[in-house]
């Protein structure tokens, strides 16, 4: 019974192989012909899609990762150039600066070559402006030659006011819009004279002009260099520019006059200024007061009827 199991598998096992045999050989002599071949290019056509399309879907991914790869790396270079460029933004204001101050001190250079007296240059290092005073402090100071009482020049030359406070090292300066300042003022068109008093507002007022001498918007309006009445004295050398004439205001029954300046100098942007130290203002004395004698030294003194016998 076993046996005849096994010889009937080995049967059909036989008859298997010998079929695969023939449809091989059949298959192998029927390759060639038309139907066969219309088939495989029909198969062919079909499947041609599957590897295309696998191919089209790789080089997407491809593009994808490449695509945010050129993004992180635009990123970081915009990140760079945004970099680069507030450093550039900063060097030009650094530049701006110092051209601003270069021309400050190239006008400065300009206004002491042209100046007779002797001048020191000096850098406002602080303000005090308030509701009372307008003072600046200056980083020169006795060791440099500054006094109290020296004039201040701006750019242009222009006046901007004097020194009121000094130390070794320091110099405090009371400008022209500070109610304390005066400046005997002169109209360069009509001579007149009038006092420049200080206004907090920012306009100078020229006081005290007669009314009989013209004076017109516009004007120019210096240093005097000379004294009014027997107390006020001008403590600044002839012909320093204080300002220009913006309005006149007068009363017809008013016997003066008065005129408001706009200041030549920037009072209240000022960064560089000279000092003017070798100015000896006169001191006249008050009318009917009686001078003193100069004494030499080396002589001794003279008695007053000593001297008037001495005159022939």
């Amino acid at each position: 019974m076993v046996q005849s199991n096994a010889t009937r598998t080995t049967r059909r096992r036989a008859i298997a192989y010998a079929l695969l045999v023939a449809l091989c050989l059949l298959l192998l002599g029927a390759s060639n012909t038309a139907p066969l071949l219309e088939l495989r290019r029909g198969i062919g056509f079909a499947l041609n899609p599957l590897p295309t399309g696998l191919s089209g879907l790789t080089r997407s991914f491809t593009s994808v990762f490449g695509a945010i790869t050129q993004i992180e790396e635009l990123r970081l270079d915009n990140r760079d150039l945004e970099s680069r460029l507030r450093e550039l933004e900063a060097e030009n204001q650094r530049l701006e600066s110092a051209r601003i101050e270069n021309e400050a001190l190239t006008a400065l250079l300009g206004v002491r070559s042209s100046f007779d007296g002797e001048t020191v240059a000096a850098q406002v290092v602080g303000r005090q402006f308030s509701q009372s005073e307008r003072v600046v402090a200056l980083d020169r100071g006795t060791d440099h030659g500054i006094a109290v009482g020296d004039p201040v020049l701006g750019s242009g030359g222009a006046l901007v006011g004097s020194v009121m406070l000094t130390g070794p090292n320091f110099s405090l300066v009371v400008l022209l819009n500070d109610p304390r300042s005066i400046v005997i003022g002169l109209v360069e068109s009509s001579r007149a004279t009038g006092e420049v008093e200080g206004r907090l507002s920012g306009s100078l007022a020229m006081t005290k002009i007669p009314t009989t001498d013209a004076v017109a918007v516009g004007d120019r309006v210096v240093t005097a260099g000379l004294q009014l009445g027997s107390e006020i004295r001008s403590p600044f050398p002839r012909g320093l520019l204080i300002g220009r004439v913006v309005d006149v205001q007068t009363e017809p029954s008013d016997v003066v006059q008065t005129a408001l300046l706009e200041p030549a100098g920037s009072l209240d942007k000022l960064e560089y200024v000279l000092v003017v130290t070798d100015f000896e203002p006169v001191d006249i004395p008050a009318p009917g007061a009686n001078p003193v004698p100069a004494v030499s030294p080396s002589a001794p003194a003279a008695t007053p009827a000593a001297s008037l016998d001495a005159v022939p």
